[in-house]
């Protein structure tokens, strides 16, 4: 071909980039119809199982009211009763701070001890790790507390072991002073749920820590103090509040180990209990109304009180 016949394609204009549409108004009604259908099931859970039974309950904390007949407004005199007039109020207050201040901490310090036992590479620790968590499926359930009431009794097992033994044995259960460390045992005893959590927690922790920290020279107790407890305060934190807050709400284990009565001079007799005794046996659903909202706000203040001190205490990487 010769250069006379050689020809040079003409180069193609440049075309502007243009951005894809913005979806039509119709489409984005449509998506946003999808969305509303997906989330309906859940916003009329939320409205009518939670949210408007909790609105009811606030109303019926002001009034008289005992399924019987309308409600009577009677303003804070529930209110009043309760924090002024009701010393078993105040006994049930008791039981259950004392409850919560033995059983959580010994829940938090029995479970990061197993799972730092269990965290040391043990054969078989799938097996050891589901016989731990068992108790935790099984919770503090009717069934449970039935038993743990044959295990403390008066014929139950713990004296059968005390008698051979050549001890004197008594009815756990049925003394004031020993009634209320029967159910901190039952708690104890279901600590798997809380294990399970700090094991995750320990796996997370970089071994290179501990190697240079024992090339250093620190001891055992000064590894768990400087590098296990700072990694694994967020977690301390999480189960902290959630054995609180499961501790503040126990009902089961003390209605079944005491019948329902609160124990041997109300020394079981948990907050919980004492409402569900006011509401559901006397009848007095704005009593018991009161006494929820007033579990509730305690608890949130203590949930505040706990996150306005992790600042000092918590440890994310690496901020104190």
């Amino acid at each position: 071909m010769s250069p006379r016949q050689a020809t040079v394609a003409p180069e193609e204009p440049l075309r502007p980039t243009v951005d894809p549409p913005l979806p039509s108004r119709r489409r984005r009604r449509r998506d946003t119809a999808a969305a509303w259908a997906f989330l309906s099931p859940w916003v009329l859970g939320l409205v009518l199982i939670t949210l408007g039974p909790m609105a009811y309950s606030l109303y019926l904390s002001f009034t008289r009211f005992d399924l019987f007949n309308p409600p009577e407004w009677i303003g804070l005199g529930n209110y009043a009763d309760l924090l002024g007039a009701d010393p078993r109020f105040w006994q049930s207050v008791r039981v259950t701070l004392h409850y919560v201040a033995v059983s959580v901490p010994l829940v938090l310090v029995v479970s990061l001890l197993l799972a730092m036992v269990l965290n040391r590479g043990l054969r078989g620790l799938g097996v050891y790790r589901a016989l731990f968590y068992l108790p935790s499926l099984l919770g503090t359930s009717v069934a449970i507390a039935v038993l743990w009431r044959q295990v403390f009794g008066e014929d139950g097992l713990v004296n059968h072991v005390l008698r051979s033994l050549g001890f004197e044995a008594h009815s756990w259960i049925g003394d004031p002073r020993t009634a209320l460390y029967t159910l901190v045992v039952l708690s104890v005893w279901t600590f798997g749920a809380t294990m399970v959590i700090f094991l995750a927690g320990l796996r997370q922790i970089p071994g290179e820590l501990y190697d240079a920290a024992e090339a250093d020279g620190a001891g055992r107790l000064r590894r768990f103090w400087h590098i296990t407890l700072p990694h694994l305060s967020p977690v301390v934190l999480f189960n902290g509040l959630l054995a609180t807050v499961n501790a503040f709400q126990a009902f089961a284990p003390a209605y079944v180990v005491s019948r329902g009565s609160g124990g041997p001079a109300d020394s079981t007799l948990f907050y919980t209990l004492y409402l569900y005794e006011r509401g559901f046996k006397q009848f007095q659903m704005g009593y018991a109304s009161a006494m929820a909202w007033l579990l509730l706000l305690g608890l949130a203040v203590f949930a505040g009180l706990l996150f306005a001190s992790a600042r000092y205490w918590v440890h994310y990487g690496d901020q104190r």
